[in-house]
């Protein structure tokens, strides 16, 4: 495989950044995911957190060097994800348990499919236009469908941010899969949290996107939608992807997997600019909860 790859996470005007972004890759299969903590519920850093290293975690024991079936591995990983999450809120007697978005892609074999609960989007573009896109688990989103509101009223629309699906809590997700998506060369995959892409909208961001390639086009797209966002900005994610591109040997943002071992596995855990910010929790209860969140991946890995 040879791709490029970027991928960033930025606190925005939020006090704490409750994104969790990753991606890793072996020889035959690459993975990225995002995960967008629910700020309306407790501790939606943790939930996040849980998310990624559950499915970069399967990803790692699976992929040597390819999975055996990619939509199988996503819908799994996701629903361990939403059980784990639920068990570590059990063992802490939390009121509730804490609440993600999530969507996880993996390409195989020059192919691409993918995963999402929520409203953290994925984009597929080709030749600069707009190939496809995941649909949100919103309010607005079925509002949108039925006809009731246009994409201008969805926008400013008070409950935007009403997601009925997510990874923790007492429902069991609603968890999309996409068909197989073959790649041509080019081709660019985007995940990003709502922060991301709501400020630019689908124009702005495929626009920005497709002008460079993701080492340019990522931190130009978030400076974009931050300055949009203005003081209500909330956290922003994104991870960019361009297939099979025939960048300068050696450039810091191309990735060949060629001569890599089969066994091996890269692994990229974005960290937020600026740091996380302050939370809720204290060292004690942040050494806790990363302890029980390992207890938590390695139930719902075996």
């Amino acid at each position: 495989m040879k791709f490029t790859i970027y991928q960033e996470s930025r606190i925005g005007k939020r006090a704490s950044n409750q994104d969790r972004v990753a991606y890793c890759y072996s020889r035959d299969a690459l993975l990225m995911v995002i995960a967008d903590g629910m700020g309306g519920h407790l501790h939606g850093e943790l939930a996040a957190h849980i998310a990624v290293q559950t499915i970069a975690g399967g990803f790692k024991r699976e992929a040597r060097p390819s999975l055996a079936d990619p939509a199988r591995f996503l819908f799994q990983a996701l629903s361990h994800s939403h059980q784990a999450i639920n068990e570590l809120a059990a063992s802490r007697g939390l009121a509730e348990a804490p609440r993600t978005t999530c969507v996880a892609c993996v390409v195989q074999r020059d192919a691409a499919c993918w995963a999402h609960a929520g409203d953290s989007r994925l984009y597929l573009l080709r030749r600069r236009r707009l190939l496809a896109q995941t649909r949100d688990h919103t309010r607005v989103q079925m509002m949108l469908d039925q006809g009731l509101i246009d994409a201008a009223d969805a926008a400013a629309h008070p409950a935007r941010n009403r997601v009925f699906s997510c990874l923790g809590g007492k429902h069991p997700p609603q968890i999309d899969l996409s068909q197989e998506t073959a790649l041509e060369s080019g081709d660019i995959i985007a995940l990003c949290s709502d922060g991301a892409w709501a400020p630019l909208g689908n124009d702005l961001l495929v626009h920005t996107l497709a002008d460079s390639n993701p080492m340019h086009s990522v931190p130009r797209a978030l400076d974009l939608a931050g300055a949009r966002a203005g003081e209500n900005g909330d956290n922003l994610s994104l991870i960019a992807m361009q297939w099979d591109v025939g960048h300068a040997a050696g450039a810091p943002s191309n990735v060949s997997t060629l001569t890599m071992p089969l066994d091996a596995i890269n692994t990229e855990l974005g960290e937020a600019g600026g740091g996380h910010g302050p939370t809720d929790l204290s060292e004690d209860d942040i050494e806790r909860a990363i302890s029980e969140i390992r207890t938590a991946i390695q139930k719902f890995s075996d």
